[in-house]
């Protein structure tokens, strides 16, 4: 039977629970307590159905322990690139469909399947198939990333950098104590004495070569001073080489800052580092001589270079002097005021072409205010009066032009040629072009007192 209690926040719990019931157990491992907890076989039980769900998968390594018994085999995986290794369990009826027996240090493939064991809480990893890796599968796995990466662009010549005319510094990857080390910083030394090397002595194969060479990689081209890096190993068969073929090498060369120069094995060998590296070096030797010049030719070049500057300047001096010499013997520096002369010429005759034209202007111009002066003056009103007319004007300044406009007594004011008079009308008198009565005469007295000067003035204008 099962007694139930309340907990303070009113959930309920299990007190206690008889044997062989579960209809009280947590149904989840997160829904576990203290309180609440799972019999140990129950979690045991859940890892098992777990782990059984999960499929099998094809892994590669190395085999590095191997102990066959009578039905059953054990040995240990390593990763081919980093120090992870695991237990497996093989049947003698997975080992005995191998066409050649399985040794130490194979490279295979194996299908594995995780099994976990309830009585002993035991996880062990279960080979359901094995298969040797050939040299042709390497190869073909290999031509299957070269054909990966390419396609990435990894490879493009357009992404490679030129390496450092000089370099200041040369960042060295290479084995510990190893032949290629000595190669190149030896025939770096002789090309260039003042070379300066920053090494790195990493494992250059078995599985600790990638992340040991990837973590110098990393390390060198965070140094400033390093301006090219060498990566460098000496040759070796297929399955030594294949580190400088993994995909996470390849990646992290391609990635670097600094310009690098791959040396791997012989001229023959050519790991995918090699493609997608700044630079492809045949031997570490050839490194050497491809990263740094050869101090005896560089100053053979100086020499050469010198004597061609000599030359040229000889030559040039000989051609500018002689320039100089055809340049003082024209006209022109051999007697240059013959120049001015020309040019003063030339103002004087200008000169006298402008005063001509100067006079010429101003006496047709001349001519010009005369004839206009005497067209003004025809029909000024002071010609007119010249002539003996007058102007008879009323008191208000209009101007008479008919006599019968005129009442007797009216004040008049009459402009001659030279000043004005003042008058009354008496009377108006025929004219003798109308034809008039000459009975109807009538006398006009006028009196002969001048206006004044300012107002026969203001009329004369």
């Amino acid at each position: 039977m099962t007694t139930e209690g309340t907990v303070p926040n009113g959930s309920r719990t299990a007190a206690a629970v008889e044997p062989g019931t579960r209809s009280t157990l947590p149904a989840t491992a997160g829904e576990t307590s203290a309180a609440t907890p799972w019999p140990l076989h129950v979690l045991s039980e859940k890892l098992k159905a777990h782990i059984e769900r999960a499929p099998a998968a094809w892994v590669e390594g190395q085999v590095i322990e191997f102990n066959r018994r009578n039905g059953l085999s054990f040995l240990t995986l390593r990763d081919v690139d980093t120090e992870v290794s695991l237990s497996v369990t093989v049947f003698s009826s997975v080992l005995d469909r191998l066409a050649l027996p399985l040794e130490q240090g194979t490279r295979v493939v194996a299908q594995l399947k995780a099994d976990f064991w309830v009585k002993t809480g035991r996880l062990s990893m279960q080979a359901r198939d094995i298969r040797p890796v050939g040299l042709g599968d390497l190869l073909a796995r290999i031509e299957r990333l070269r054909r990966l990466l390419s396609a990435e662009g990894l490879f493009s010549a357009q992404r490679k950098r030129r390496l450092p005319l000089l370099p200041h510094r040369i960042g060295l990857i290479t084995g510990r104590g190893s032949d290629a080390m000595k190669d190149v910083m030896r025939n770096a030394a002789l090309r260039w004495p003042a070379v300066d090397f920053e090494v790195r002595e990493v494992a250059v194969q078995g599985p600790g070569c990638v992340p040991q060479v990837t973590a110098a990689l990393a390390e060198l081209d965070a140094l400033a001073d390093v301006d090219v890096i060498i990566i460098a190993r000496g040759g070796g068969s297929l399955e030594d080489l294949l580190p400088f073929s993994s995909e996470e090498m390849v990646r992290a060369v391609a990635a670097a800052h600094t310009p690098v120069v791959s040396a791997i094995g012989h001229e023959a060998d050519r790991p995918l580092v090699d493609e997608v590296a700044d630079l492809r070096a045949s031997t570490p030797t050839d490194a050497a001589k491809r990263v740094v010049p050869d101090v005896a030719e560089e100053l053979n070049r100086i020499s050469q270079a010198r004597a061609a500057l000599t030359r040229s300047l000889g030559q040039l001096l000989a051609r500018e002097t002689e320039r100089l010499n055809q340049l003082r013997s024209r006209p022109s520096l051999a007697r240059p005021e013959g120049m001015i002369d020309v040019r003063e010429a030339d103002v004087e005759r200008l000169r006298n072409r402008a005063h001509l034209s100067v006079d010429s202007a101003v006496t047709r111009h001349a001519d010009g205010v005369r004839h206009l002066r005497a067209q003004v003056r025809a029909l000024s009103p002071q010609n007119t009066l010249d002539r003996g007319y007058a102007v008879v004007q009323r008191g208000d300044g209009s101007v008479v032009l008919e006599a019968a406009a005129v009442p007797a007594g009216t004040d008049l004011s009459i402009k001659v040629a030279v000043g004005r008079m003042s008058a009354r009308a008496t009377g108006t008198l025929p004219d003798p072009t109308s034809g008039g009565s000459p009975g109807e005469a009538s006398s006009t007295r006028s009196t002969a007192a001048p206006e004044s000067p300012e107002s026969s003035g203001k009329e004369n204008r």
